[in-house]
């Protein structure tokens, strides 16, 4: 039993010798036989792999590619080039803690597959159970450098998200484009060993992520994981390439949901007319076998693209200021509602309709800066020039007839019939107005804030489109079904807000008698409140998750750019 025992540690001392030899020569692997000095030789492996990284766009050894390289060097040589996940051929408790987390990102609106999560589960196996691969020097190194890829990547994505810059109202400076701001991370990491504070101080603290951050494990539970195919649509109709394309993504949908057999060539109308109302039937839709934009939105509404979508608007709540103001107007365009926030408390709620998908809202931040008892009405440029010009060369009246006037630069009006229409084609030399009173379009009260889009908050002379579940109406002004009520908030923040001795020309009391007296007056607001025209098309309320229209395909545009090649 003995002489048994003799020969085979005979044997394997041969075989790694021999392998040492022949690795070593070969210049392919580093074995270190004394655990003691894996460290050492690991050490230096890492500053060799690195500089070979960036000059091969991040790719290390055969199965894998940093996706920081710059950044992942710039934190070890600030390490002097030290392993931080190992040592001396044992992990440090917190490579199983990210292990962990990346497999659970999803719960955080994140994909598992975008790190290196198979390669670093199947090597640190490897690392675990195999005796000769744990002598190499090169895996460890490979490990070293994956995970510490990995985590910049995750503290990337929590911390600024993966949407790219937005240049409407948030952050004015992304912290992550700081130098040190990522070795600052693994540095705080490594000397607190604090995983969790970590990674919860790299997330927005507003209360709108954690309601919906809240919501995610129960959609996860239930969430049908099928992939379907993505339709793309609309497709360009004189296109004979685009719509044939169109044809073949409509066919594999169809077919993934049974609708369809794909036998080799494309289906002819009355095939697709039929599946497509078999589809509908499946979908308790109306049957009509008709291709259009519903049908696509139902086909590509699966649980794996409402992940997207929530992915989307978790990170658009990443790109919102740290810190938001004691007070701010919120106008969140797809739930068709706008809030006021006091101490983050929503003081005041109201419908509101907002601009159609072909004349959009702006999202945008701003201030109220005034407000107007019995407005006119200046029309825009683009209303003119697509709407009113037309009908203008018919009718030179036609202004007239929907109670607007025409007034030149000097402020007098015009006669229309003494223009010559025919020689308009982008626009006029004049102003389009409508005069003040309870049949403007503003209604009787607008709200005004700095833009360059000219819209404002106002009233409507319209209020019964607010009994609409579907509210994008206007031209692209939000109207306010409340907006008495945030007149009056408005105006008793500034008397709270006055300095000892200031007396303000205005009040809740003076505003209702300007209305009843039907008087025009500008109010100039003394106290600003900022306000927020965002776009969020889903939430967590009550513990329940809840999806709005993409009504001008935001969502859409985002998923297709950043989106459209991530897997769960």
């Amino acid at each position: 039993m003995n002489q048994q025992k003799i020969t085979s540690f005979l044997f394997l001392s041969i075989t790694i010798s021999i392998l040492i030899i022949s690795c070593n020569g070969s210049g392919r692997k580093k074995i270190v036989q004394d655990p003691e000095d894996m460290d050492q030789q690991t050490n230096e492996t890492i500053q060799q792999a690195l500089d070979v990284a960036l000059q091969q766009q991040g790719k290390l050894g055969d199965s894998i590619r940093l996706q920081f390289t710059s950044k992942v060097k710039e934190f070890y040589a600030s390490n002097e080039y030290n392993t931080v996940w190992s040592h001396k051929e044992k992990w440090e408790p917190l490579v199983d803690t990210l292990i962990q987390f990346i497999n659970e990102s999803e719960k955080f609106g994140l994909f598992p597959k975008d790190y290196h999560i198979k390669f670093l589960q199947s090597l640190k196996k490897e690392l675990d159970t195999d005796s000769l691969k744990r002598m190499d020097a090169d895996l460890w190194t490979q490990a070293d450098l994956s995970l510490t890829d990995d985590f910049i990547h995750l503290v990337r994505d929590l911390k600024s998200g993966r949407i790219g810059k937005d240049s409407t109202f948030l952050k004015k400076s992304n912290p992550v484009t700081k130098d040190d701001f990522f070795t600052t991370a693994l540095q705080e990491l490594f000397k607190k060993n604090n995983f969790s504070a970590l990674i919860a101080s790299l997330e927005p603290s507003n209360e709108g992520y954690a309601d919906l951050k809240k919501v995610i494990p129960l959609f996860l539970d239930s969430m049908d994981r099928q992939v379907y195919t993505y339709v793309t649509f609309p497709f360009k109709t004189n296109d004979a390439k685009d719509s044939l394309f169109f044809i073949k993504l409509l066919q594999k949908r169809l077919s993934e949901s049974g609708n369809i057999t794909i036998a080799g060539k494309l289906p002819d109308s009355l095939q697709l007319n039929l599946a497509i109302k078999k589809y509908q039937k499946q979908k308790g839709i109306k049957q009509d076998g008709k291709v259009s934009a519903a049908l696509v939105k139902s086909m590509n509404n699966s649980d794996v693209e409402k992940f997207k979508r929530i992915a989307i608007t978790l990170d658009r709540y990443k790109q919102m200021p740290a810190v938001m103001p004691e007070k701010y107007i919120w106008v969140n365009l797809p739930t068709y509602y706008l809030k006021v926030y006091d101490h983050d408390t929503v003081v005041l709620e109201s419908k509101v309709i907002i601009g159609k998908p072909q004349t959009r809202t702006p999202l945008l931040y701003s201030v109220i800066s005034d407000m107007v008892t019995y407005p006119t009405w200046t029309v825009p440029n683009s209303i003119i020039k697509k709407q009113y010009l037309p009908k203008l060369k018919t009718n030179p009246y036609y202004l007239s007839t929907i109670g607007l006037r025409l007034v030149d630069s000097k402020g007098e009006y015009v006669d229309p019939g003494t223009v010559n229409w025919a020689k308009y084609t982008k626009g006029i030399p004049y102003k389009v107005m409508q005069g003040s009173g309870d049949d403007n379009a503003l209604g009787i009260l607008k709200f005004n804030f700095s833009n360059p889009y000219s819209v404002y908050l106002h009233d409507t002379n319209q209020r019964y489109l607010f009994k609409n579940t579907l509210r994008a109406l206007s031209h692209g002004c939000v109207r306010v079904e409340q907006w008495d009520k945030l007149a009056f908030y408005i105006a008793r923040n500034d008397s709270m807000n006055a300095k000892p001795g200031e007396t303000l020309r205005y009040n809740t009391d003076s505003i209702k008698n300007w209305l009843a007296n039907k008087e025009k007056k500008r109010i100039g607001v003394k106290h600003g409140i900022p306000l927020y025209i965002a776009y969020f098309s889903c939430e967590g309320k009550n513990g329940k998750l809840r999806f709005y229209d993409d009504i001008y395909g935001e969502d859409k545009e985002i998923r297709e750019k950043f989106f459209s090649d991530k897997q769960l």
